[in-house]
């Protein structure tokens, strides 16, 4: 960010940006473009995790097969974002750091138990993923900082991910989404992350859903008195998409449904 300029936007892709920018839902004083910035596209194994480089488009984070054999929720959520041309723009660091709670990678991101890498001119400093996510539009950045890397723990066991929403059209964002991540030891749900779209000012853990798979022998059973906690405590908006109780109908059906989706992709049935 340019220094002392605390109304100075960053653009990588720009398809989270921009769409703020036709609404005049915010008017920076300058934007500073920095797609061209070498060293920032990445996808690599580090010391145990697994880190993507902010600028890392959507396509990209797609089409990993590193990301599709150690973290699937990853790629199987960056598939569900907007269109090919928005996924060719469109870049993690970017969509992570404008903290839309409409997004679908704020959900994968908790659920994953990510770390942000933000660098200013302090140096470097890393953000855990519940602690970046304040309010709507709103990140533990500060105003000089920039997201530059994202590090995710590299699971052991047999995993299962599924990320689905419910939107009007493909490109939409969603109404409400459900990221989930299950690892198994034989026919036990050994562990277990559920994150929630949509349904907050911020992206939210489903930690009653949470609780009550971890150490329980799998069943669709289990799934469906699981995920009727997934609404537990949630207060979201109502609008023109759909009232608060509608979404927290939609939370519980989707939640079932991922649920199923994530442990069929582990080889649990």
């Amino acid at each position: 960010m340019l220094e002392g300029d605390e109304e100075a936007k960053i653009l990588a892709g720009g398809h989270s940006l921009i769409p703020l920018l036709k609404l005049r839902l915010v008017q920076p004083s300058q934007l500073v473009d920095i797609a061209r910035l070498p060293g920032l596209s990445y996808v690599r194994e580090d010391n145990g995790a697994i880190a993507v480089g902010a600028m890392t488009t959507h396509f990209d984070v797609e089409r990993s097969g590193l990301l599709m054999d150690a973290l699937p929720l990853l790629p199987l959520t960056a598939a569900t974002i907007g269109d090919v041309q928005v996924r060719n723009r469109g870049t993690i660091g970017g969509s992570l750091a404008h903290a839309d709670p409409a997004a679908d990678l704020g959900a994968a991101a908790l659920a994953l138990g990510a770390e942000f890498v933000a660098e200013g001119p302090a140096g470097r400093r890393a953000i855990p993923a519940q602690a970046f996510f304040v309010d709507v539009l709103t990140t533990a950045l500060e105003p000089a900082e920039v997201v530059v890397e994202i590090r995710f723990p590299k699971p052991a066991g047999r995993v299962g991910a599924d990320y689905l929403k419910f939107n009007h059209r493909a490109i939409d964002w969603a109404i409400v989404g459900i990221a989930s991540w299950l690892v198994f030891d034989g026919d036990v749900v050994s562990d277990a992350a559920v994150g929630l779209t949509a349904l907050g000012s911020t992206p939210l853990r489903a930690t009653g859903v949470e609780q009550l798979l971890r150490g329980q022998k799998w069943s669709r059973d289990l799934a469906q008195a699981a995920a009727q906690r997934a609404s537990d405590g949630l207060d979201p908006l109502s609008d023109r998409h759909g009232s608060a109780a509608y979404r927290l109908h939609l939370a519980r059906v989707l939640t079932e449904r991922s649920l199923i989706a994530a442990a069929a992709r582990a080889g649990q049935q």
